[in-house]
């Protein structure tokens, strides 16, 4: 049993103790501990974490002393004690939940803005590309990552991976090449693997990349499953797969920072059905106590996200040109969150879903924000060595990320939390607060031209009240005042593309301190 007493509210307390090591303690043993603090009362499953060491985590939501009692399929040396939840860290804002229907803030609720990247199998490379990325992402401003618990399998992307989350071997890799690396997808001929062992330092590396995310403010969006794969894990029974997810959550649940997204490109794994992923949703649903987001992600066929379970959709475009341009209609038809996780890749490679400018790819992005969603960021720019940032992480080579910090200060001054898309002219697109309250109070208007380039545009909203405008260079990252108004009035546009105008009532400026 281990000897810690204090942890910080939303951090994690664990409890380890030794037992059983014969047989397979993976499936032959079990534990599990009840927290009880506050007003709440939570059971955590535990886990076996190799070498007879067992381990039970838990988040706890409330400050002061808290009572845990174990309880497992084996004698244990000591079953329970106390400890005490201080206050979090300055940067300590809790999990991330969904709010005002459409939009996301953290447990205190401090808004979050979701500004995120796909990096499939950055935590599987060497320590010093790990470091890299980390830098890169701090670097970056992307407060979410999507990664793979597994392995991957793709082009530019053939090597093995530093570790495997079972004990085994896998197949001579050897034999891949560009050419012929889709013979092996999904097959598990040539692996040797013991799919009811885990491989304990895979996911304890995991976990170590987690923490290093939470430490610099980046949600670790985990991908439980995907289809490149060439070992196997894909196509597993349905018992292995159900005891996979369930040492998944006990092993994860308890970082604060853990969002669940059940697969990437759920329609092309042809071995699983609607009902094992609903299956999966209700296993994560009645293990996790914190109760996590959950979404799933589609490559040509979108999952139902009105599936209660589904608390955000995870969108992949399914038009080869549009993208955020939909965002109205999914929040009319799914009334949850959009988070646009896929929306292309800035880079040169030869797929379509691959090579678009980082213009393009900033537009897409104030797009998406403007009309209430959020936009997920990719970089797929060749390099000898197949290093690409989609995958492995490493270093930003393209222009898009540079303007992902500017964007996100402003969605973080939007009054309230979160933007909606307002019907005005029909060649802009406008946003205002999703609260109306906010919205009336400060008057915030936030105009997006697109590829457009008007040189003025004209605005009247009342005659007594007075205005401030201020016209943003959404690729230059500038923001210029155009001047107050009442009445009518014109703002004058530089001409050039991917501008916007910010208008705001100069009273609620004066009383945020603005001006």
């Amino acid at each position: 049993m281990n000897d810690q007493k204090q942890v910080e509210k939303w951090g994690i307390f664990e409890v380890s103790c030794k037992g059983p090591v014969e047989g397979n303690p993976f499936t032959d043993q079990w534990i599990r501990g009840t927290f009880v603090g506050g007003t709440e009362e939570v059971t955590a499953d535990g886990f076996y974490d190799g070498n007879g060491i067992y381990r039970v985590r838990f988040m706890p939501s409330f400050e002061g002393e808290y009572h845990f009692r174990l309880e497992g399929s084996f004698a244990l040396e000591e079953v329970e004690g106390t400890f005490t939840v201080g206050s979090p860290a300055k940067d300590n804002h809790g999990p991330v939940r969904v709010v005002n229907t459409w939009h996301f803030a953290y447990e205190d609720a401090t808004p979050y803005y979701s500004v995120g990247t796909t990096c499939y199998v950055w935590e599987l490379q060497d320590d010093e590309r790990i470091e890299q990325t980390l830098r890169s992402l701090e670097a970056s401003g992307f407060n979410k990552i999507r990664f793979c618990i597994f392995p991957k399998h793709y082009d530019y992307n053939l090597g093995e991976p530093r570790s495997y989350p079972y004990e085994g071997t896998p197949m001579d890799s050897s034999v891949l090449t560009k050419d012929n690396f889709w013979n092996y997808t999904g097959k598990a001929e040539g692996n040797c693997w013991e799919l009811e062992r885990f491989c304990t330092e895979h996911f304890a590396h995991i976990e170590k990349c987690i923490l290093a995310l939470q430490q610099i403010g980046v949600e670790a969006d985990l991908i439980l499953m995907h289809p490149y794969d060439r070992w196997g894990f894909s196509c597993m029974t349905d018992r292995q797969d159900d005891l996979y997810l369930k040492y998944v959550v006990a092993r994860f649940s308890a970082y604060r920072n853990v969002w669940w997204s059940l697969a990437n490109e759920y329609d092309l794994m042809g071995h699983k059905t609607v009902q094992d992923w609903e299956r999966f949703a209700d296993i994560i649903c009645k293990k996790d106590p914190y109760q996590h987001l959950r979404s799933i992600h589609n490559c040509v066929h979108f999952y139902d996200h009105t599936r209660p379970w589904v608390t955000h959709c995870s969108i992949q475009r399914q038009d080869l040109y549009k993208s955020a341009e939909l965002v109205n209609e999914w929040r009319t038809r799914y009334r949850k969150p959009v988070v646009l996780d896929e929306i292309a890749y800035e880079g040169n490679i030869q797929y379509g879903w691959g090579n678009i400018t980082g213009e393009e790819m900033v537009r897409r992005f104030w797009e998406a924000a403007c009309r209430g969603g959020y936009p997920g960021h990719g970089e797929t720019y060749l390099a000898k060595d197949d290093i690409l940032w989609w995958s492995h992480g490493g270093l930003l080579h393209g222009e898009s990320w540079k303007r992902v910090k500017f964007l996100h200060r402003i969605m973080c001054e939007t009054p309230g939390v979160g933007l909606k898309p307002k019907g005005r002219e029909w060649d802009e697109i406008c946003a205002v607060p999703e609260d109306d309250r906010a919205a009336f109070e400060t008057g915030y208007h936030l105009f997006y031209y697109s590829f457009m380039r008007p040189s003025f545009r004209d605005f009247h909203f009342d005659d007594e009240q007075e205005y401030v405008a201020e016209v943003i260079d959404t690729w230059n990252m500038t923001i210029e005042e155009a001047g107050s108004f009442t009445g009518k009035f014109r703002v004058k546009l530089p001409g050039r593309q991917y501008m916007a105008i910010r208008i705001r009532k100069r009273c609620s400026l004066v009383s945020e301190n603005v001006i």
